[in-house]
């Protein structure tokens, strides 16, 4: 294998579809035609080598060796779903949101925390800490106008009012 042995997680298993072990997969970004090209896909860190992909409405139906069945595609359910970085291809300007892990964070010229992760829900967001405290910024480029890769640094535009959760006390429930 040349290249990058590193996975990104693009999806997961939605659920089966028909008898013959077909499995659809629910993508992150729902316009990526990733698995149209790729050979083989990790499923909850298993390889599984790809015999038929076809693109739908509703993400993507993949064959996959060694789930011939209804029963093994239903076991997959909601399981997660990786590729090769290097098989994910990427336009001039596009990035990848993990790659936004470990950026230094800025908010008007002054530095605001380090990304520590991205919550992908239906709106991805930035994960911020700052010195004992936990900021979520939608990932839109509104509130995250510049990102330079390059530098390592993402400028957010929020308000000095933004939100935050105090890390040494948000988890501890009160004792009694």
């Amino acid at each position: 294998m040349t290249g990058s042995d590193e996975k990104i997680e693009i999806g997961y298993v939605a659920r089966a579809h028909g008898i013959r072990g077909e499995v659809l997969i629910a993508l992150h970004d729902p316009t990526s035609t990733t698995l149209a090209n790729a050979a083989t896909v990790w499923v909850n860190g298993r390889a599984y080598d790809i015999r038929g992909a076809r693109g739908v409405r509703q993400g993507f139906l993949l064959m996959l060796d060694g789930i011939a069945d209804r029963n093994a595609a239903e076991a997959l359910r909601g399981a997660k779903l990786e590729v090769l970085r290097d098989d994910i291809e990427l336009a001039d300007g596009e990035i990848l949101v993990e790659d936004l892990v470990g950026c230094a964070v800025v908010r008007d010229g002054e530095p605001w925390g380090t990304v520590v992760g991205i919550d992908a829900g239906l709106q991805p967001r930035l994960v911020i800490h700052d010195r004992g405290v936990e900021r979520l910024v939608p990932l839109v480029d509104q509130l995250v106008p510049t990102i330079d890769i390059e530098a390592r640094v993402v400028v957010v535009d929020v308000g000095a009012d933004w939100p935050q959760v105090d890390l040494d006390h948000a988890y501890k429930l009160p004792r009694k």
